[in-house]
């Protein structure tokens, strides 16, 4: 393994081989400057900029368990889409993280879906799981964050939860962070926000097809 991989072009940054390591090793990495200004700035701009019809109620669960239930959690999210310039840019940044994931750790990711997330001021996610053993092909969770500015006493941070309960780490979502970790091992939450907050949570998964349909439900 080199000492530095190739930089992802569309961001700017460097991925060095301690970090594939770390990741390989731990099950998550932490990237506090995976963004810079210019880039997070204008993704910032971008949500704040959508109307209310551009976002949806987040759910929980897939297929016929899919449901939504507020008690768990309150954020709202758009899926983000290939037409749209800006989104373009973001999923393009993001293919290239994948096709740096796979040859510095072999994971035989396929593709990534990702959706832009607000929590309005208030809202939460519980202790959740985004996979589950032999129920799903998400395998790298990623979640990166736009807010500038963001300080402790403005609550929503991400919680990462050992096997027993512990908290492995407690992240203030500054923006241009990125967050990745291993999706069917880390149980993790978002605490209550006291502003509106925006992040863009995605994962990457492996091919699980069956009869040619990706990712079947059940």
């Amino acid at each position: 393994m080199s000492i530095l991989t190739r930089p992802l072009k569309a961001f700017h940054v460097q991925l060095s081989a301690i970090d594939f390591e770390q990741l390989a090793a731990q099950g998550y990495l932490i990237v506090p400057q995976f963004m810079n200004q210019p880039t997070y700035q204008a993704l910032y701009q971008y949500a704040q900029s959508l109307t209310p019809n551009d976002w949806h109620p987040a759910g929980i669960g897939r297929g016929e368990q899919y449901t939504q239930n507020t008690a768990v959690r309150r954020d709202r999210i758009r899926w983000l889409q290939p037409d749209e310039g800006i989104e373009q840019a973001y999923l393009s940044a993001m293919e290239e993280l994948r096709l740096l994931v796979n040859r510095e750790l072999f994971m035989g990711l396929f593709d990534y879906e990702c959706h832009l997330a607000h929590y309005p001021p208030g809202a939460f996610y519980r202790k959740h799981l985004d996979a589950f053993k032999g129920r799903s092909n998400r395998r790298l969770t990623t979640v990166c964050y736009l807010n500038p500015d963001w300080r402790a006493v403005d609550g929503g941070q991400l919680i990462l939860y050992g096997k027993n309960g512990q908290i492995l780490e407690t992240i203030l979502p500054k923006a241009g962070k990125l967050v990745i970790f291993l999706s069917e091992v880390f149980i993790h939450e978002v605490a209550t926000g006291h502003r509106d907050r925006y992040s863009i949570t995605g994962w990457y998964r492996v091919n699980a097809s069956i009869n040619g349909v990706i990712d079947p439900t059940n």
